[in-house]
């Protein structure tokens, strides 16, 4: 599978997101890095915790993970257990299961969507990260993917250059803000140098409790 970098935008001391700055940056993957643009894309996460009819059995639950489902394998859900350091593949019909044995609660469900772009050997997505709940935007997000190789620490470097081109087209319109690239520890997850989709579903878990702890900082 085709390595990606899944980066969130960063906004400047001061500044908050908006619309205007995700139109900006779509607006220059097409006129400044001429990226074709093929359609829509969408993932979802949600942030659970488990509902405790027993206190005392709180020990035999996670206290909390994240559920992923992503547009390559829309059939598929993942789950991401960050206290056992755990990635686990499902059937989709998995949320239907949890839906009515009530052992779990949604606490936050973010939407990512927006439009994919194609760039000779890369694809780019850039889209907004709104609440399920509101439709308010909550940020805004890039995936990056490099499709001659599935390989990690091989297409590293490629990646890195590209990432820099961007980076540079980008910093001509003067965004008060920038793409930022969070490198999760995939080992710790038992996840090996070939990319695969849990690997994807890591770094979105990883930009989500990101955003949960920026929305809890600016609140205290």
């Amino acid at each position: 599978m085709p390595i990606k970098w899944v980066l969130p935008w960063q906004p400047n001391a001061g500044h908050t997101v908006n619309s205007q700055i995700l139109a900006e940056v779509s607006q220059c993957v097409v006129e400044s890095i001429n990226g074709l643009k093929e359609g829509k894309w969408k993932a979802t996460l949600s942030f659970y915790r488990p509902l405790l009819k027993d206190p005392a059995n709180a020990a035999e639950f996670p206290r909390d993970f994240l559920g992923i489902s992503l547009p390559e394998q829309p059939n598929k859900y993942y789950f991401v257990l960050r206290g056992h350091r755990l990635v686990v593949e499902a059937d989709s019909t998995i949320q239907t299961i949890m839906e009515k044995l009530q052992s779990y609660k949604t606490r936050v469900a973010l939407n990512f969507e927006g439009f994919q772009y194609q760039l000779g050997d890369f694809q780019l997505r850039v889209g907004k990260v709104v609440s399920i709940q509101s439709e308010s935007l909550r940020g805004i997000v890039m995936e990056m993917e490099y499709k001659p190789s599935s390989s990690w620490e091989k297409s590293h470097k490629i990646m890195g250059e590209f990432f820099d081109i961007w980076q540079e087209a980008l910093s001509k319109r003067q965004l008060p803000g920038h793409f930022v690239h969070m490198e999760p520890n995939f080992g710790e997850y038992g996840l090996s140098g070939q990319y695969t989709l849990q690997h994807t579903a890591v770094q979105y878990a990883t930009l989500m409790l990101q955003m949960i702890a920026s929305v809890q900082a600016v609140r205290n």
